[in-house]
């Protein structure tokens, strides 16, 4: 069977990101529709956004063409797996389309710990029980054209038969109305527009007050300290006179 290599061997973006403030790191979590592109714009952000992790899902279907154990999944038998979530190795789990899929625990909650970004592209029922513990998460929901147009990227895909097409078309219209347990909705209609939009994402929230460390905003001002001082000389000078 295929190997269950450690999930921290994952590469990480080369660039550094901007040391703009302590902090611990961010989940991006991105799901859209089987076919909707999310894969080419995850593998796009991680060429193109500083400072970030993209983590590995561990599954028991089988690899697709071009696959490689480690580095879209970790392909597992059914057997290990179920023995991971009896260890307790998994964040969130769940089965889909007759297979299971599941987010290793300790690789994420690390990354995290370090300050490093991490981006987790998962399916909608995944990303429900991710947002159960992860309250301060960013979740992004990628919607396809139309129908259609979903429709005739899987065909020419060619992985799938005519009838796990269907199935996953008639997912499709579930998912979409899923898109309000999301913060934000991007259109994949044009590629690079579509990445421009998710980098926008990224640097906004990176930028969010709520996410700043205030005991590092404290010591690299010196906000307490320094108005304590300039009170205490302010006092000694009109004491002085």
């Amino acid at each position: 069977m295929i190997q269950t290599m450690a999930p921290d061997t994952k590469q990480e973006s080369t660039i550094a990101a901007p040391a703009l403030y302590e902090r611990k790191g961010i989940l991006f979590v991105i799901s859209a529709p089987s076919g909707t592109g999310k894969t080419t714009l995850c593998k796009q952000l991680m060429a193109s956004v500083p400072g970030l992790w993209q983590s590995v899902s561990y599954t028991t279907r089988k690899p697709r063409v071009g696959e490689e154990g480690g580095r879209e999944y970790y392909f597992v038998e059914e057997r290990v797996f179920q023995d991971m979530i009896a260890r307790e190795e998994f964040v969130e789990y769940a089965c889909v389309y007759g297979n299971w899929y599941g987010t290793p625990r300790k690789a994420l909650l690390d990354k995290m710990a370090q300050g490093v970004d991490v981006l987790l592209e998962i399916d909608v029922q995944g990303a429900l029980q991710i947002k159960q513990h992860f309250h301060d998460a960013v979740f992004i929901f990628i919607l396809p054209p139309s129908l259609e147009t979903l429709q005739d990227r899987l065909e020419k895909r060619g992985s799938d038969s005519p009838e796990e097409i269907h199935r996953r078309l008639e997912k499709v219209q579930e998912e979409v109305r899923s898109f309000r347990n999301y913060c934000y909705l991007v259109l994949n209609d044009d590629l690079g527009q579509s990445l421009r939009d998710l980098q926008s994402i990224f640097r906004a929230e990176r930028l969010r007050t709520s996410r700043i460390d205030v005991n590092w905003l404290d010591q690299r001002f010196a906000l307490n300290k320094g108005m304590t001082t300039a009170r205490q000389n302010s006092a000694f000078l009109s004491s002085s006179f």
